[in-house]
């Protein structure tokens, strides 16, 4: 009892807590109070198994020595320095160690402070970059339906989640958005990329004959959705779609703040799928969740146009206060070694076939109607209850975190992806409670 009282706030009402349900959440709160590699503790002290990465991000596991002492130490050294005609040491040493792993030709970084930022941040860099080019008329953006870009503006623009979008009025003008690639009739219970849709990449060639080439300035797209339910792209797809933007000189920009950093057994998605972005965003693995860090990679094509005219004048008015604080650094450089030293994009390629397994053996379940995986990444699809969307899977995630798992979940899909830590023991635990969670006909 002690113990709780030490933990619990006595007063929850002032947070108000993003996209949550905070009426039944402060009811009956659900606070973790520590952390250590697979596992949350609670404030009454329980443990909690975490098939998430927290928000898919805590990609090396919590609490890492490397990184947690990488950031003692720079908080002690350098605690700020300003970004804007100033610079310090680790900025420029992290973005070389995120070239070194980024596909070949994405040679040069942004720093932002989350995927929000990251996307809005590329967006702007493709507008700018055909302004300069002397192709002011290329304005338009393509997103795509179910796609999730974060909560900023231009991120809700090019989404395409509709919850996501219906409270905030006319958003950005000018953007269009090719159909999703779900397609669960045809590829129900695929075991990586879906054999069927991948002519889906055709929908961008009729978006730009109706608005020309010649108005269009970017297509963003995740390589695998994630936050609307993990939807993976069909075989060759996004090749398909790197054939249509090269075809008609519109930049690809790749949303792999998800994607990144060992998600799929590779540093990123693009290298997974062999096709080549023009512009890239993370975020999330960055730096292991600890502390906000986003990361924009663009071509150096693009970065070279806009390095003319006086050599005193700004290049591109765009950055933020906090781009490349000295602490994320450190923690980014921390977690790029944690990954390196112990193997961790490799360990996810190896171990993904067993997660396959343990996921589709969920297969005979009730109520579950599809369900699909990519990397480390997999998602359950269960049936709606007529009338009341999503308290299926809602009802899932609060008996998971009664029975010490933490789960996602978006509609009524459950979408895991565990740190990339996690042994075989852990993914047998993480199925085990799933049956039987699923089995009670929730």
């Amino acid at each position: 009892m002690s113990n709780r009282l030490n933990t619990t706030p006595n007063d929850l009402r002032a947070f108000w807590m993003p996209f949550t349900a905070n009426r039944q959440f402060k009811k009956e709160p659900r606070l973790f109070v520590g952390a250590k590699d697979m596992h949350y503790t609670t404030h009454d002290g329980r443990q909690v198994l975490d098939a998430t990465a927290g928000l898919w991000c805590v990609n090396a596991g919590h609490c890492r020595p490397k990184i947690t002492e990488a950031i003692r130490e720079q908080a002690g050294e350098l605690d700020y320095a300003p970004a804007f005609q100033l610079g310090h040491p680790k900025a420029f040493e992290l973005a070389n160690r995120l070239v070194d792993i980024a596909p070949e030709g994405l040679n040069h970084v942004l720093y932002t402070n989350s995927g929000s930022e990251s996307v809005d941040t590329a967006l702007k860099v493709a507008l700018a970059y055909h302004r300069v080019k002397g192709n002011g008329s290329r304005f338009r953006l393509i997103g795509r339906e179910r796609g999730y870009h974060g909560v900023n503006f231009g991120g809700i623009s090019v989404g395409g989640i509709v919850a996501n979008r219906k409270m905030f009025g006319t958003l950005l003008t000018g953007v269009d958005h090719m159909p999703h690639t779900h397609q669960p009739g045809k590829n129900a219970f695929t075991r990586g990329e879906p054999e069927h849709g991948g002519d889906l990449a055709s929908e961008l060639e009729r978006i730009v004959t109706l608005h020309d080439a010649s108005t269009i300035a970017a297509v963003i797209v995740e390589p695998v959705a994630g936050s609307t339910g993990v939807l993976i792209p069909p075989k060759g797809y996004l090749q398909k779609l790197r054939d249509i933007c090269t075809r008609h000189g519109i930049l690809l920009i790749f949303d792999e703040v998800i994607t990144g950093f060992g998600r799929m057994g590779t540093p990123f998605a693009a290298q997974y799928y062999g096709v080549t972005p023009d512009i890239m965003t993370t975020a999330k693995g960055l730096t292991n969740g600890v502390i906000p860090m986003g990361a924009v990679l663009v071509s150096s094509e693009i970065h070279d146009a806009f390095m003319s005219g006086p050599e005193h004048m700004i290049e591109f008015f765009h950055g933020y206060t906090y781009s490349g604080n000295p602490i994320a650094a450190a923690a980014g450089l921390a977690t790029l070694e944690t990954y390196k030293e112990e193997g961790l994009f490799d360990r996810a390629r190896d171990m993904a076939p067993y997660w396959e397994d343990g996921l589709h053996s969920l297969k005979d379940l009730p109520n579950v109607i599809d369900i699909r995986n990519i990397g480390m990444i997999g998602a359950i699809e269960l049936d709606p209850i007529a009338g009341e969307p999503t308290k299926r899977a809602f009802s899932a995630f609060l008996k998971a975190y009664e029975n010490g798992l933490l789960i996602r979940t978006t509609g009524d899909i459950i979408a895991m992806s565990p740190p990339l830590i996690a042994e075989k023991h852990h993914i047998d635990e993480i199925f085990g409670k799933l049956r039987e969670i699923l089995k009670s006909n929730i």
